[in-house]
């Protein structure tokens, strides 16, 4: 079966993790400061600040920015759960907004016309790894004063007019899962150019303490610390740094193989009947996954594809047809009719041409004989 997604992982992440076991030292320690250092030297940005997933990191973000009870947070409804479940966490209401049908990003003027009193922040998602109108965005932001935080769970490595994304942002979230462009195994980071919100996100990545043990042993009175403000348990550990540390160092590989499957892919559908390819410019994008749209018959599709041996996804369900979400949800015909069009194949940097040659080989004989 070909997979869906799979991490490049080997002898060096486990020798670097064994480096960790020889410390006995296994939570936030030396490992996590250090890549920390390296997040923040790769996308040029002053803070990050290494999480324990990349939901926590939006569950802080939202946070440290005030945002809570009463108030609300625009945010696409194409997108995944972990997106909206940190809203709710706050005790805020997520008002779903529309997508841009060629990108499945945010579609920033259907943004503005549902911005109230009540709004606090705009959460957008860099579908794919495609930077969405940040330059836009950043403007309504300003404009109206409202907070924006970037979901960039898909968009570690992406670039905008030259800079990386989680740079110019106010606050950007990353996700370091083990199907990400970088993994850690599990694990995140947020990133800010604040010193002030940099401080309140320490703080409340480890239950509001002011100095975590690591610390605090570095200092005389280790026994003592202060809880200063609310917080969760949501740190790194080192093993999971040491994981990526290791990652890091091959990343401009990973991207590059990943930008030529899709351009392999791009340059191929492009010909194939029934199949609409998303809009990329792939000098900016950091490709997460590879969706395409199929006008007819997507789930026969997925049945087909699967029985061939080739692992399909929907990225995603929209959240508000989800039950939980029911008392929030407001007609989006684009979302709606996009959503039961997308699916996603198979893209991972281990992906061989062989491989490559059968996911396109099969597409094209269900869209030209069974469709």
């Amino acid at each position: 079966m070909i997979p869906l997604a799979r991490p490049n992982i080997g002898k060096k992440e486990l020798k670097n993790v064994e480096k960790v076991f020889k410390t006995h030292w296994l939570g936030m320690g030396s490992f996590v400061y250090e890549f920390e250092k390296k997040i923040q030297a790769y996308l040029g940005v002053k803070h990050a600040i290494a999480v324990s997933t990349g939901t926590s990191a939006i569950h802080m973000a939202l946070s440290s920015a005030g945002v809570g009870p009463g108030d609300e947070v625009i945010v696409p409804s194409l997108t995944f759960v972990g997106s909206i479940q940190p809203i709710i966490n706050v005790g805020a209401k997520p008002v779903f907004c529309e997508i841009m049908p060629d990108t499945l990003n945010i579609d920033v003027e259907d943004a503005k016309k549902r911005i109230t009193k009540k709004t606090k922040a705009i959460l957008v998602v860099h579908y794919g790894g495609m930077p969405c109108d940040i330059d836009e965005i950043l403007k309504i932001g300003k404009k109206k004063r409202i907070h924006i935080i970037e979901d960039a769970a898909h968009a570690f490595g992406a670039s905008h007019k030259g800079r990386k994304i989680g740079s110019f942002g106010e606050l950007a979230c990353f996700s370091f899962d083990p199907i990400k462009n970088l993994t850690c195994g599990e694990g995140g980071c947020v990133t800010t150019n604040s010193a002030k919100l940099a401080e309140t996100l320490r703080r409340k990545r480890l239950l509001g303490i002011s100095k975590d043990t690591w610390m605090r042993y570095k200092n005389k009175r280790s026994w003592f610390y202060e809880v200063v403000t609310e917080g969760y348990r949501y740190h790194m550990s080192n093993i999971n740094a040491a994981i990526g540390l290791e990652q890091l160092k091959r990343f401009g590989s990973f991207i590059k193989k990943r930008k030529s499957i899709v351009k392999e892919y791009d340059n191929f559908f492009k010909n194939v009947k029934r199949i609409e390819i998303l809009r990329k410019n792939y000098s900016e994008i950091a490709p997460f996954n590879y969706t395409i749209r199929i006008k007819k018959n997507r789930d026969k599709f997925i049945q087909f594809m699967q029985e061939q041996g080739i692992s399909i996804g929907i990225n995603y369900i929209p959240n508000h047809i989800q039950p939980l979400f029911k008392e929030f949800s407001k007609k989006l015909p684009v979302t709606e009719r996009v959503w039961k069009e997308i699916v996603s194949l198979p893209l991972f940097y281990d992906m061989t041409k062989k491989q490559v040659q059968k996911v396109k080989y099969c597409v094209k004989k269900f869209m030209e004989e069974k469709l």
